[in-house]
């Protein structure tokens, strides 16, 4: 399987990218593992100008790293997102990704399978909510598998991570795929 990570952290080395490299450690034994960093990408936001859905090869009309994007999402059997969240959302840098997928270049993807890792500094029961309905939402409309969630609350600081159990579940969870 062709395993697609996208960090969504502005930080680099920071808890969300720690703990998607954990993931693809565990998911590198058995599956083709790449990592795309958003932070080192220039995307911007969708411009809600539909030009992709009047376009023969639905080309959207900003010319950016968005194009590698869709290179690796058209190449990926399972999609991870792996996001810091800092108001109740993942990071801006991810949701512009996201968003420019409205593009229907996206039905052409063979995604069959998708991930969830999630970092917050908070601690509230609720820090998640918004976004797992969002996955939620996304796995039904496409009908793919949940390939699982890993939700850390309670890491602020650059390598907070190491002190929780996260890591080693992330690994975990990258190996059963």
């Amino acid at each position: 399987m062709n395993i697609l990570i996208l960090i969504g952290s502005p930080r680099q080395e920071g808890n969300t990218q720690l703990l998607a490299e954990a993931f693809a450690r565990g998911a590198e034994a058995h599956h083709s593992v790449t990592t795309l960093s958003v932070r080192d990408l220039n995307v911007g936001p969708c411009l809600g100008c539909n030009t992709c859905f009047a376009s023969e090869d639905n080309t959207c009309c900003q010319s950016d790293d968005m194009v590698q994007v869709y290179a690796q999402l058209a190449q990926a059997d399972m999609l991870v997102i792996a996001s810091p969240v800092y108001f109740y959302g993942i990071s801006a840098q991810l949701k512009a990704v996201i968003d420019r997928l409205h593009n229907p270049v996206r039905n052409t993807f063979h995604i069959k399978k998708m991930a969830l890792l999630l970092v917050g500094g908070a601690s509230l029961p609720e820090l998640f909510d918004s976004i797992t309905t969002q996955y939620e939402l996304a796995l039904r409309f496409f009908n793919i598998e949940d390939g699982g969630r890993i939700l850390v609350r309670g890491v602020r600081e650059r390598g907070d991570i190491r002190q929780t159990a996260a890591l080693q579940e992330a690994y975990e969870l990258g190996g059963r795929q």
